[in-house]
């Protein structure tokens, strides 16, 4: 069935499923998706919850991560793939846009979008990556405030509260911070781009509770896999941009490639078939509910040239 029918959506809301998730035992792997494409590839794929990254979203727009997205853009994006997924999203928020009122409409306007969990984070705006260098941190209070007026605003959502303090002013803050938007409500606490398996481990020690970890690459954390940050003590782990970033170099791989060749013919064994394409977005699902539209036939590739010849004009006399 599809999501046009309108029965397809698990009754359960997704904030309510999100968490029991986090009360199994295993850690809950969160791969970030785009797009919505990107997001039925992971659920075919086995995962049960994604992520919704800013900086993935930015990049997509051609944007840097930079606190330049909207939240009606974000909100449609998570819209888009909420409903196509029908999975629990956890997504960046990053300062809440605003204050904290702002805070609150981006928890109201996710809810709406279909989300489980947003997380919003102590830097000032123009924010940046959690793993670059010389963010500007608001005060924890200030932070703290946010999330509790996010909380307020919730009725299903998971709140996270995200701390960049860490790369800042030092472990110790980190886990201070973290405290205090416990305090004001989080449901979960977020230290990004620590540095060490031994920081995650302090931090773990220091926070009881749901704590969730970032594997993003290319950053200050080193490689883990999902089972280390379980014996870290973390309960979500999320790869954020990930897909956004193969994406990417499957297209610049594919573009050099025609630049070079004129073509795409050697190319398809780097491609979904149509056919694949077509199951995973269940096109025929969806041809099937209007009974006007044939089922389409999905042409079957052979490598040779299936064109109709064109026909040639017939020699014209003189004087024609």
């Amino acid at each position: 069935m599809t999501w046009l029918e309108g029965k397809t959506r698990n009754p359960t809301l997704p904030g309510a499923r999100l968490r029991a998730y986090l009360e199994k035992p295993e850690i809950l792997q969160v791969p970030g998706a785009h797009n919505a494409m990107a997001g039925l590839l992971a659920k075919n794929a086995g995962f049960n919850a994604l992520y919704v990254s800013g900086a993935a979203l930015t990049l997509s727009m051609g944007l840097p991560d930079l606190g330049i997205m909207g939240l009606n853009e974000l909100s449609f994006i998570s819209k888009t793939i909420s409903r196509a997924t029908d999975l629990p999203l956890i997504v960046d928020g990053d300062v809440g846009y605003g204050g904290a009122l702002n805070a609150m409409r981006t928890v109201q306007e996710l809810e709406n979008a279909g989300a489980a969990a947003v997380h919003i984070e102590d830097q000032m705006l123009p924010k940046k990556c959690g793993h670059l260098n010389d963010k500007l941190l608001v005060t924890a209070e200030e932070a703290a405030a946010k999330i509790t007026a996010a909380k307020r605003a919730s009725s299903d959502l998971v709140i996270i509260a995200r701390t960049d303090a860490a790369g800042v002013e030092g472990l110790e803050s980190a886990i201070r911070r973290a405290k205090i938007y416990k305090e004001a409500g989080a449901d979960v606490v977020f230290p990004d781009a620590l540095a060490s398996a031994d920081e995650f481990r302090s931090f773990a020690d220091e926070l009881p509770g749901w704590k969730m970890a970032n594997m993003t690459e290319f950053g200050r954390t080193p490689h883990f896999t999902a089972t280390e940050f379980q014996e870290m003590g973390f309960d979500i782990v999320i790869w954020p941009a990930t897909s956004a970033r193969v994406e990417a170099f499957a297209c610049r791989d594919l573009y050099n490639f025609i630049r070079k060749t004129g073509g795409t013919d050697g190319y398809e064994d780097k491609m979904l078939t149509r056919d694949e394409l077509y199951t995973t977005i269940g096109y025929h699902d969806f041809e099937g509910l209007d009974t006007s539209v044939a089922q389409s036939i999905v042409p079957q590739h052979t490598g040779e040239d299936t064109s109709m010849p064109v026909k040639e004009e017939p020699e014209r006399l003189a004087g024609e």
